[in-house]
């Protein structure tokens, strides 16, 4: 017997236009399924410099409404005329068969459609959709952007606007990508609790067959509410909520009037280290509690001089910084340094302050070009290239490009180049900022 769903398809969704956000560095997507996303536009893009202008056209308010169907996405983006252009982003749709599975792996637990309904993408669902070629998460080339203006980029930065506002959209609703891939919400709700009931009743008459009891009837579907048709059929008990996260973490003990043996650990030592046991467990229970919590990888273990940085930033007090300066092996100058880019990036930054490295020469050529076109008047500051660093001729400014792809600003202090502030993916955001201090 097949199981094809019905032939209605809800046709589009149409969004409103975001508000532009100019100078900000807030990422485009939040989510794991949104950055799935991202990361298949910028993995099969052919030309970063576009993308780079296509995330400053996003931030400016460029893109109006988005209307998303089945198989595209579509809106108009504001460019140099004019009148804007028309830009769209093709997916492929998933097939009847690729559906079929796919609702039986939604189906098969409720948690899964609880976790839709509350706007996260589960990501057991994705794992297992992949593992029975059901390509559910768009891969690198799956996007496919156009646009009605004459360049012939891929994508042109209306395009690559337009996807990074569709980014924005997936964080909020996972139901955008499955309108995407084919399926609109309310017809896939009807769906899901047609198949939940068809189980109930092969359950009760497999039960019925165990036991010989007749079986109950099982009530026929009314014309309520998708939502609430499935929720009256899904009878879970309550989960306990999640503990409260404190406000601030604990501070430890008191030992420092504590009696010590001589010769013994040092108080003082032991307070810092118990309050800093406090605030990384406060720190990993937001993490916790947070809705990405399982798609954070966990952080890499820190060398012993990483792991002093991090006590000196996160305990600014001038006895500790004493205290860590005269063990960890460096000079006071270094490790205030060291503490400063910390403060701005973690290991990371703390990489970029003390290692530069030689990045692909393509990449820093298409990192100028995207800073010539976000410039003004297409005319930035003269900079003398070394390595991974920019520096402003004649101004005490720099950038420095990290291995995970952001540009962090650096100012010279009697001498010494300085972390300056935090990082960001477009070097222009960065220079502008730092130039205007």
């Amino acid at each position: 017997m097949s199981r094809r769903i019905p032939a209605q398809r809800e046709a589009a969704r149409t969004f409103e236009a975001l508000p532009p956000a100019k100078g900000s560095r807030a990422p485009f997507a939040e989510s794991w399924w949104g950055r799935a996303w991202l990361r298949s536009l910028e993995e099969s893009s052919l030309d970063s410099g576009r993308l780079s202008r296509g995330r400053t056209y996003a931030r400016g308010g460029a893109v109006g409404p988005v209307t998303v169907s089945p198989g595209s996405a579509a809106a108009p983006v504001q460019g140099s005329r004019r009148t804007p252009y028309r830009s769209t982003v093709q997916v492929e749709q998933l097939t009847d068969r690729q559906w079929d599975r796919l609702l039986d792996m939604i189906a098969e637990r409720a948690a899964n459609i609880a976790a839709l309904l509350d706007g996260e993408m589960p990501a057991g669902l994705a794992d297992d959709a992949e593992a029975a070629g059901v390509p559910l998460l768009p891969g690198p080339r799956d996007l496919d952007p156009e646009c009605s203006c004459p360049d012939w980029g891929y994508p042109c930065k209306h395009a690559a606007a337009l996807c990074y506002q569709v980014a924005r959209l997936l964080d909020h609703d996972p139901f955008v990508l499955l309108l995407l891939r084919g399926r609109g919400e309310r017809e896939l709700m009807d769906e899901l609790g047609r198949r939940n009931t068809a189980r109930a009743s092969a359950e009760a008459a497999a039960s019925a067959a165990t036991t010989g009891a007749v079986p109950a009837a099982v009530p026929a579907r009314t014309g309520d509410p998708a939502r609430s048709a499935f929720a009256s059929r899904t009878a879970l008990p309550p989960l306990p909520g999640p503990p409260p996260l404190p406000d601030r973490p604990g501070r430890g003990p008191a030992l420092v009037d504590s009696a010590v043996p001589e010769g013994g650990l040092d108080p003082v030592a032991l307070e810092l280290l118990a309050a800093d046991a406090a605030t990384r467990a406060h720190h990993l229970l937001a993490g916790a509690l947070g809705t990405q919590h399982a798609d954070t990888a966990p952080p890499a273990p820190l060398t012993e001089w990483q792991d002093a940085v991090r006590l000196a930033a996160t305990h600014p007090t001038m006895d500790v910084f004493a205290r860590i300066a005269s063990n960890c092996g460096h000079t006071p100058g270094e490790l205030a340094a060291a503490t400063r880019a910390w403060r701005h990036g973690g290991a990371a930054a703390l990489e970029v302050l003390e290692s530069p490295w030689n990045p692909p020469a393509s990449l820093l050529e298409r990192a100028r070009e995207a800073l010539r076109a976000d410039w003004a008047d297409g005319r930035p500051p003269r900079l003398r290239s070394w390595r991974n660093r920019w520096t402003v001729e004649g101004q005490a400014a720099q950038l420095r490009l990290g291995r995970d792809g952001l540009w962090y600003p650096y100012t010279k202090d009697r001498g010494t180049w300085c972390p300056s502030g935090p990082p960001d993916a477009d070097p222009a955001v960065v220079l502008s900022a730092l130039l205007a201090t």
